[in-house]
C-alpha cells in the first residue's frame, strides 16, 4: 500500500482523539450506548453531591465524593476515547484518500470517438455520459467505462500496487477510477458518475466509521446489556429503602449513600463492554481497510463474520488461472508430432494464455517454430467467446482448435466423423481436472491437447479451516461437470456448481439462502452483478465493471479473488472480540461483588464483614478501587478492541470453552489481583 500505516497509539490519532473524548460529552452522544449514560448520569448526580459536600454537610467526606465523581468521568471519559481512537483512524483512511482527489483538466470529446476534438473542462464540470480522451500522461478525471482503445494504467494511488494494468474496452476490464494515470497509449472513456459519486468519494464516505449503522448482533448485544443494566438500577435502587428500614428498626449503623449506591451501580452494569461496543465495530471497518477492502457499512464486516457458505470462483481463486499445454494425445493413425503441428498452426492467432502455451508446446516438445508452420496466404481466425475455436484457413484447407464439443457439432455438421476414441481421451482428461481441446484439420480430427491449470498452494488447508468453522464452500466454475468434479476433489471444496450461468448463481445463492444461511462471494463481471447483488456478503473486484461494484457490498482494491477467505476471518476475528470481551466484562462483576457489596453494607449489616475475602483497607477504599478498577480495565482493554482477538478457525462450540477458559475465568481472577493492588496503592499513599 502507498497510504501511510498507522501504528495502534499513533500521535497523531491520540491527540484528536483526546479532545473528541471531551465532545463526546454531549447527552445526545452519550444517549447512543445506554449503558454508558446511565455512567454518565451518576457522573453528573455524584459531582452534585461533591459540590453539597464542600462545606461538609454532605452524605459522605467531600474526597471520598469528589474522589468517586472523577472516576466516574474517567470511565466515561475512557469510553468516549476507544470509540474517537477507532474513528480516527477511520478518518486517517479517508483523509488519505482525499489527498487522491486532485484538480485535473479533462479532454471533452465532442464526438465519442479517437481523433476528433476535445475541449478543456475541469473534472468537476463533468456529468455522467460525457466521453473524455486521456493519454499517456494523463490522470483520467473521472470514473468511467473504456468505450475505445487499450492502455496501460497506474492505479497504485488507489490499490497501492506498483504493477500497471490493461484497461481496454469490452470484457470485465473496461472500468476506470478517477485519480488514476495512464502511462501508455490512449481511453476513450465514458463518465459513468457525477461530481460527488466518484469511486473515491464512495471510499471516502465507506471508511468513515463515524458514519457507520449497528448491525443487528450488535443491536441484540446493546438490548442484552440495556436489560442487564435495567435490572442492576432496578436491584441498586430498592437497596436504599431496605438499608434505611434496617438501620431504623435495629437503631444502629449507618445507611448507605447515593454516592456508593451509583459506585455499586456502575460497578455491576457491564460498562466494560458497553464503553467498547462502538469501537469493535468501528475497528472492524478499520481493519477492512487496512487489508485493502473497502466495506460499505459495519453490517457488510459483521455479516461476513456469519457467513455459512462461501461461493468462489474456480479461475484466480482455487487454481491459479493460467492453463498450459501439458500434453498431446493424438488420434488413432495420428502421430503425436503431427498433432502438434496442426495445434500450433490453429493457435497461431489465439492471443489467449492457453493458446500460447501450444505454441510453446509444440516448440519445446518437437523443436517446430514459427517457420516451420508459416503457410503463404495463410488466413488465421481468432478465438471468440462465439464461435469457441481458434484456427487457420490455407486455400480450403481448415485447422480447428476448441472445445470438445463446439469441434464435434463443427465436425459432423461438415459431414465429418468424431472417432470414439477421441471422446475417450477428452473424458479422460476431463476426469483429471483439466481441459480438453480437440483439434481438426482439414476435417481430420487430430487428436487432444490437454490444459491443466493449477490448484494454488495451501489452499486445500484453508478450506479445511473453514470446514471446522462450519463453513461451506462450493466451487463455481464455467468448465465442465467432470472438469469441475475433479478439481473441486483436489482442492477440498464441499460443493461445485459446473457450466454456470448468471442464472444458475443466482438460484444457488437463493437456495442457501431459503436454508437461513448467509452467502458469500466475489465476482468482477457484469454477469455477476445480479448474484452479487443477491449475496449477504458481496465483494467486488475493483478491476470489474461497474455494474460490478454498484451490486456488492465490499470493493476489493487488490482485485485479489481469494481475498474473500481474509475478509471472512476478519469478520469472524469481528465477532470473536466482542464476544471474549462481552464474556469477560460479564465474568469480572463478581469480583466486584466481593469488593463493593460488603463494604457498601457493612454499616447496615456487619455480618456482611465475613464476604470481605480480598481483606481491603476500608469500606471507603474498597469502593474506590473497585471504581478505579472499571475505569482503568476500559484502557487496557483497547489495543485488544481495536486490534482484535487472535483469529482462530474453530468451531462455535470450542470457541465458547475457550472464551469461558480465557476470558470467563481471566475476567472474575483479574479484579481480585486488580482490586487488590490498587487497594494497597491507596493505603500507602493515606488515600484509604
Amino acid at each position: 500500500m502507498s497510504r501511510n500505516k498507522l501504528t495502534l497509539f499513533d500521535s497523531k490519532l491520540v491527540g484528536p482523539a483526546l479532545l473528541e473524548a471531551f465532545r463526546k460529552l454531549h447527552p445526545r452522544v452519550q444517549l447512543r450506548s445506554p449503558v454508558m449514560f446511565v455512567v454518565y448520569v451518576g457522573s453528573i448526580i455524584t459531582t452534585l453531591l461533591a459540590i453539597q459536600a464542600v462545606d461538609g454537610k454532605g452524605e459522605a467526606s467531600f474526597g471520598f465524593i469528589l474522589a468517586t465523581a472523577v472516576w466516574l468521568w474517567f470511565t466515561v471519559l475512557f469510553a468516549n476515547f476507544a470509540e474517537a481512537l477507532a474513528e480516527g483512524r477511520s478518518k486517517a483512511q479517508a483523509e488519505s484518500l482525499r489527498a487522491l482527489k486532485q484538480t485535473v483538466i479533462a479532454k471533452k470529446l465532442s464526438t465519442p470517438q479517437y481523433g476528433t476534438t476535445w475541449l478543456p473542462v475541469p473534472a468537476t464540470d463533468l456529468r455522467k455520459g460525457m466521453t473524455v480522451l486521456v493519454e499517456a500522461g494523463d490522470v483520467i478525471p473521472a470514473d468511467g467505462e473504456v468505450i475505445s482503445g487499450m492502455a496501460s494504467v497506474d492505479e497504485s494511488a488507489i490499490t497501492g500496487e506498483s504493477a500497471p494494468v490493461i484497461r481496454e474496452s469490452g470484457g470485465d476490464f473496461s472500468a476506470v477510477t478517477g485519480g488514476t494515470r495512464v502511462l501508455s497509449d490512449w481511453l476513450v472513456v465514458r463518465v459513468t458518475v457525477n461530481p460527488g459519486e466518484a469511486f473515491i468519494d464512495r471510499m471516502i464516505s465507506m471508511v468513515e466509521g463515524a458514519k457507520r449503522q449497528k448491525t443487528p448482533n450488535e443491536i441484540a448485544l446493546t438490548i442484552l446489556l440495556v436489560a442487564l443494566t435495567i435490572i442492576f438500577l432496578v436491584v441498586t435502587v430498592t437497596l436504599l429503602p431496605f438499608s434505611l428500614f434496617s438501620v431504623a428498626a435495629a437503631g444502629a449503623g449507618a445507611p448507605v449513600t447515593m454516592t456508593v449506591l451509583i459506585a455499586l451501580l456502575v460497578c455491576l452494569i457491564p460498562t466494560t463492554i458497553g464503553g467498547l461496543l462502538s469501537a469493535i465495530g468501528v475497528a472492524g471497518m478499520s481493519r477492512m481497510m487496512q487489508a485493502n477492502v473497502i466495506a460499505t457499512s459495519g453490517r457488510a464486516v459483521e455479516a461476513a463474520g456469519d457467513v455459512d457458505v462461501l461461493l468462489l470462483d474456480k479461475t484466480g481463486t482455487i487454481t491459479h488461472g493460467n492453463r498450459q499445454a501439458a500434453s498431446f494425445l493424438p488420434a488413432p493413425g495420428v502421430s503425436e508430432e503431427q498433432l502438434a503441428r496442426s495445434a500450433k498452426l490453429a493457435s497461431m492467432a489465439d492471443e489467449t494464455p492457453e493458446g500460447r502455451s501450444i505454441v510453446v508446446l509444440a516448440r519445446q516438445r518437437f523443436n517446430i517454430h514459427e517457420a516451420d508452420t508459416a503457410v503463404e496466404g495463410a488466413t488465421f481466425v481468432e478465438f471468440s467467446a462465439q464461435t469457441r475455436m481458434s484456427g487457420a484457413d490455407i486455400g480450403e484447407r481448415e485447422v480447428r482448435k476448441g472445445a470438445a464439443d463446439t469441434v464435434k457439432r463443427y465436425v459432423e455438421t461438415l459431414g465429418g466423423s468424431y472417432p470414439a476414441e477421441v471422446a475417450r481421451s477428452v473424458d479422460a482428461v476431463a476426469r483429471r481436472g483439466a481441459t480438453p481441446l480437440v483439434v481438426v484439420d482439414n476435417m481430420r480430427v487430430m487428436g487432444v491437447v490437454e490444459l491443466k491449470d493449477v490448484v494454488k498452494a495451501g489452499i486445500k488447508e484453508r478450506f479445511a479451516e473453514l470446514r471446522r468453522m462450519g463453513i461451506r464452500t462450493v466451487m463455481i466454475t464455467g468448465d465442465n461437470k467432470l472438469t469441475a468434479a475433479a478439481i473441486a476433489a483436489e482442492a477440498g471444496v464441499d460443493d461445485f456448481l459446473a457450466e454456470a450461468t448468471p442464472e444458475d448463481k443466482l438460484k444457488l445463492i437463493r437456495s442457501y439462502q431459503a436454508e437461513g444461511r448467509l452467502v458469500a462471494m466475489t465476482g468482477d463481471g457484469t454477469n455477476d452483478a445480479p448474484a452479487l447483488a443477491q449475496a449477504d456478503v458481496a465483494v467486488a473486484m475493483n478491476s470489474g465493471t461497474q455494474a460490478a461494484k454498484e451490486a456488492g457490498n465490499m470493493v476489493d482494491l487488490d482485485s485479489n479473488p481469494t481475498k474473500l477467505l481474509e475478509i471472512v476471518e476478519i469478520g469472524k476475528q469481528m465477532l470473536m472480540t466482542r464476544g471474549s470481551l462481552t464474556t469477560f466484562s460479564i465474568a469480572n462483576d463478581v469480583a466486584k461483588y466481593f469488593a463493593i457489596i460488603p463494604a457498601a453494607f457493612v454499616g447496615t449489616y456487619p455480618q456482611l464483614k465475613a464476604l470481605d475475602v480480598m481483606q481491603l483497607t476500608s469500606a471507603n477504599s474498597a469502593i474506590m478501587s473497585a471504581v478505579i478498577f472499571n475505569a482503568l480495565i476500559i484502557v487496557a482493554l483497547i489495543p485488544l478492541a481495536l486490534k482484535g482477538v487472535k483469529y482462530r478457525a474453530i468451531g462455535a462450540s470450542l470457541l465458547l470453552r475457550r472464551n469461558l477458559l480465557v476470558y470467563g475465568l481471566g475476567g472474575i481472577v483479574l479484579p481480585f489481583i486488580g482490586i487488590k493492588l490498587i487497594d494497597m496503592v491507596l493505603a500507602a499513599l493515606n488515600l484509604a
